[in-house]
């Protein structure tokens, strides 16, 4: 009887802590279209090397601060809250640094100038 009680309880322990991984779901696909426009600026050549390396040092910080949450089994509404802000934050970087006219369109690591208008 012990061993089907122990058996039970693991039954019913499992699925949660496979829903704490994953009761994030939107935190986890805002990182997969983040992580897509920071490529694709540094392909389109709208994004230099440098700010490259510091979009995706953001994405580092905002996975680490993720994985805390994660970490004991729960996703809070406050740890959910504070993920989605510094989500925010790190959309707001890649929108910024995308279209602040530094590119690299011939990928040799200088930032492109546009011709002065007089």
């Amino acid at each position: 009887m012990k061993h089907f009680k122990a058996v039970a309880l693991i039954g019913l322990c499992l699925p949660v802590l496979a829903l704490a991984q994953e009761n994030a779901p939107r935190v986890d696909q805002r990182q997969i279209n983040q992580e897509a426009r920071i490529q694709q600026g540094a392909a389109s050549g709208s994004l230099t090397p440098r700010e490259t390396v510091t979009l995706e040092r953001g994405q580092t910080r905002v996975q680490n601060i993720e994985m805390q949450a994660k970490a004991d089994g729960v996703v809070t509404r406050q740890e959910r809250q504070r993920l989605h802000h510094v989500q925010d934050v790190q959309s707001d970087h890649i929108r910024h640094q995308k279209h602040d006219r530094q590119h690299d369109y011939n990928h040799n690591g200088r930032n492109d100038h546009y011709p002065r208008r007089g």
